[in-house]
């Protein structure tokens, strides 16, 4: 099996300053690449603290190689974190347009009181009881358009959350090839709609969901 690391650079350089193998820069962002070979297989370990660009990598190596499937372990704790961050804001979003959605359903069954209210009143000529609901009806409906800007702005803020949850997601798939592309895609999205956040970043590191057998250090 085709196998590759990929980890943030936080690596030891020799005597000379310099990593073991080689090293490239990509608009000034340190990239390690190490290399070894056994009887079976060629190891390869992919050092950068850019995920995307760790991937541009990987899918550069194996279309050189021309290698078909690919599986890898990757560890990229600061842009993680930062992903952990876009979480929370997604579940902050999504349970504040719950409560503004149940907020608005309210005042528009109070809308149609007042209306059956304010007509009830003109019809038995109680000009005043009818001048107050619409005084009320006029403060709901404004009440009712700043709720709706609020929610259209939430919604937006939620849309534009899932962008990053679902670029995090191509950028996990894009450091694997083949079948562990895809199930890395299909694995995610499902954890993202069960809100199984621990299963989602096991994919993301992993590329399957299974907690680690054992843990090297």
């Amino acid at each position: 099996m085709n196998f590759v690391s990929v980890c943030g650079n936080s690596i030891s350089t020799s005597s000379t300053g310099n990593p073991p193998n080689s090293q490239t820069s990509t608009e000034g962002i340190p990239l390690f690449l190490y290399v070894a070979k056994d009887e079976s297989a060629i190891n390869v370990q992919v050092r950068c603290d850019n995920m995307e660009l760790a991937g541009d990598v990987v899918q550069d190596i194996a279309k050189f190689f021309k290698i078909t499937e690919l599986e890898s372990a990757v560890n990229f704790p600061q842009e993680l974190e930062a992903f952990e961050e876009v979480l929370k804001r997604v579940a902050e979003y999504n349970a504040l347009r719950v409560r503004m959605s149940a907020d608005m359903a309210d005042d528009s069954q109070r809308v149609k009181a007042l209306i059956v209210r304010a007509e009830d009143s003109r019809l038995m000529g109680d000009m005043e009881v009818m001048g107050r609901a619409y005084t009320d009806l006029y403060s709901l409906n404004n009440q009712l358009i700043a709720g709706y800007n609020n929610r259209a702005q939430t919604h937006e803020a939620l849309l534009n959350a899932l962008k990053d949850v679902n670029q995090m997601i191509q950028r996990a798939a894009n450091l694997r090839v083949g079948t562990a592309k895809t199930r890395v895609i299909n694995d995610c999205r499902v954890a993202v709609k069960a809100n199984n956040m621990q299963a989602l970043f096991r994919i993301i590191r992993q590329g399957y969901d299974a907690p680690p057998q054992s843990i090297k250090k």
